[in-house]
């Protein structure tokens, strides 16, 4: 079963911006290459942080609040005089970035940068090699993707990865019927412990949303004594 990398995944075509990066140029880049965010790198290329437009946004935000205002008074709205007061200070890339930055390797599977995200809460990875030097950034969408995986596609690597290749199974006695991504096992497996692992392998292929093993039989039931068939 082969499960696609992170490497394959990655926007490559990644803009960082130096923690000495003014406010107007982060901005600048984000609009210019219709992106929500930008890694920070050091002089050699290394992920500081992360600066988004959530980040210069609260930025923003702070400098237009007024010195006297209480914590009942709700968050103040940035105008276009916080804005320009924020690029006129010249914030820089480091006094706004998230750090330290969330991140992948390239021979990460999907399957745990998505965990990663999910336990960091974060929208985006950081991709970076052995020597944190930025290699790309891998955002929810990008993950997302490999959803779009064709249900043939999947149908075959289940076959042939799994029924066949770890299992042992001879595919004549079973069927893969796979639509938008929703697997349906069906046919007679010669144990009725085997039917778990099977959902459980099945659920780990890339693009797989379900598996259903309603329509599946065992020939043994290896589960408690005695068994036979069912």
């Amino acid at each position: 079963m082969r499960h696609r990398k992170i490497g394959e995944l990655t926007t490559r075509e990644v803009v960082g911006v130096g923690g000495d990066a003014p406010f107007k140029e982060i901005v600048r880049i984000l609009s210019q290459h219709r992106v929500t965010a930008v890694p920070v790198v050091d002089g050699e290329n290394r992920a500081i942080g992360v600066v988004s437009e959530g980040d210069l946004l609260r930025e923003a935000t702070d400098r237009a609040a007024a010195p006297g205002d209480g914590p009942g008074d709700g968050p103040a709205v940035p105008g276009l005089e916080a804005w320009e007061r924020a690029k006129a200070e010249s914030t820089r890339a480091e006094e706004s970035m998230s750090a330290p930055p969330v991140c992948a390797r390239p021979d990460w599977t999907a399957v745990e940068a998505a965990r990663l995200m999910e336990v960091q809460e974060v929208k985006r990875l950081v991709v970076v090699d052995e020597a944190d030097r930025l290699v790309g950034i891998v955002s929810r969408r990008d993950l997302l993707g490999i959803f779009l995986r064709e249900d043939e596609d999947i149908s075959r690597e289940i076959t042939e990865d799994i029924l066949t290749g770890t299992l042992g199974l001879d595919p004549a006695g079973l069927s893969v019927e796979v639509r938008d991504g929703r697997v349906e096992l069906s046919g007679e497996v010669p144990y009725r412990g085997m039917i778990p692992a099977m959902e459980r392998r099945c659920a780990m292929v890339d693009g797989v949303v379900s598996v259903s093993r309603t329509r599946l039989r065992h020939e043994k039931d290896d589960t408690r004594s005695g068994g036979g068939r069912s």
